[in-house]
């Protein structure tokens, strides 16, 4: 019976410890999160008016009578669905955009994934992710935030994916921070971030610019046709305007379709996408890159019914070390490429970033408003910003 009596003691302690448990993963978790699924349909763009494009005929012959091509481009309907959950605080000058949450980041933008520190202290996340097609062509978008806000301390961590402009980012910071009175507060600590783009980089530039040791081109323009099964084939052919004989080349795919009938044609044409397509093959061949840089930041919340400012800023100094991804190819050589390659004796170059954002509203006795409120972000090179700004006035 001792045994027993020892055995149900020790479940029910197992059992009241797992409820507080979850109850404390309900509480610092779930309680005030939302778990959305939604989409939307839209018409596609059209064209006003349709595009046509003239095609020398099979014949060759620059003058006989063309081929009229209608090359406008139609589009199916745009369309996106999505599903997430998020757990984030508003800031008492935002409302909630509707009725009910969507995960359309146009329409349901919250501070909370700019500014510094939160709201309100605790978790936050938000985990989201869709498929869009736009324009014909489908994407996946996602973000996955996770962020910490503690009287003297922020820890974040974050993944971005934006598939229809190619954007891919991944963040993780810790800071110590320092409250100085009720409305503003200062923070400092290094943050950890990913990009895949080779700034500066340009290797269809050095592939034709390599030279030998004669000094001609090593890998002349038309060679790069060569490459991706492209032929050549010399023809001669009469001018039927002048009646005089014209000797050159005519391009064919790798199924012996005839793609351009000049040299000039096939350089115009399909060697711009060649180009490209060889640049988009170096770069898919670099490993992605990681950097640690230190980060300050600082945020001033004031908030009245009638007046509000709200300033919040991140600075990322020149001190930026590289843990992943080929040095050579990283930011800090964005400008020692040339167009032999990367240049002798050139020393690595630091930068700054710089992040910053302002939600501003006054409302001026009972009929007047003016607001503005904007960010700014300047990432490497890319620079991102938006702004709204205007006023309001309401006849009583």
């Amino acid at each position: 019976m001792k045994k027993i009596i020892i055995l149900l003691v020790f479940l029910f302690s197992i059992t009241s410890v797992q409820a507080q448990f979850f109850k404390d993963i309900y509480k610092d978790f779930l309680k005030y999160g939302t778990v959305y699924a939604a989409g939307d349909i839209s018409n596609a763009y059209e064209n006003a008016r349709k595009d046509y494009f003239v095609e020398r005929p099979e014949s060759g012959n620059l003058y006989a009578i063309p081929n009229v091509i209608d090359v406008t481009e139609y589009y199916p309907y745009d369309y996106r669905i999505g599903f997430g959950i998020k757990k984030l605080a508003r800031f008492d000058y935002e409302v909630k955009p509707g009725n009910f949450w969507t995960g359309n980041a146009e329409l349901e933008k919250q501070t909370a994934l700019s500014a510094p520190t939160s709201a309100v202290k605790g978790f936050e996340y938000l985990l989201h992710w869709e498929k869009e097609r736009l324009r014909g062509e489908i994407f996946t978008n996602s973000r996955y935030f996770l962020r910490h806000t503690g009287k003297y301390h922020i820890a974040k961590i974050e993944h971005r994916e934006n598939g229809n402009v190619g954007f891919k980012y991944s963040s993780a910071e810790a800071r110590g921070r320092l409250p100085i009175g009720k409305k503003f507060s200062i923070s400092a600590g290094a943050i950890y971030r990913t990009h895949e783009t080779a700034y500066g980089y340009n290797p269809i530039s050095i592939w034709l610019n390599e030279t030998n040791e004669n000094g001609h081109p090593s890998n002349p323009w038309y060679t790069l046709g060569f490459e991706y099964g492209y032929t050549d084939h010399y023809t001669t052919y009469i001018d039927q305007a002048t009646g005089n004989e014209i000797n050159d080349w005519i391009w064919k795919d790798e199924n012996g379709v005839i793609v351009a009938y000049s040299d000039i044609d096939f350089r115009n044409g399909v060697f711009g996408d060649l180009m490209n397509q060889y640049n988009n093959e170096q770069w898919d061949l670099l490993e992605p890159f990681g950097v640690i840089s230190p980060i300050i930041g600082a945020d001033f919340y004031h908030y009245k019914n009638n007046f509000w400012l709200h300033a919040f800023g991140n600075y990322l100094p020149g001190y930026h070390k590289y843990v992943k991804g080929d040095k050579d190819f990283s930011y800090l050589n964005r400008n020692n490429w040339g167009e032999g390659g990367l240049l002798a004796d050139s020393e690595p170059n630091q930068w700054s970033d710089y992040q910053f954002g302002i939600n501003f509203g006054w409302k001026i006795g009972k009929n007047l408003g003016i607001f503005a409120e904007g960010e700014y972000t300047r990432m490497w090179d890319t620079k991102i910003y938006q702004s709204t700004f205007g006023l309001n006035y309401t006849f009583k």
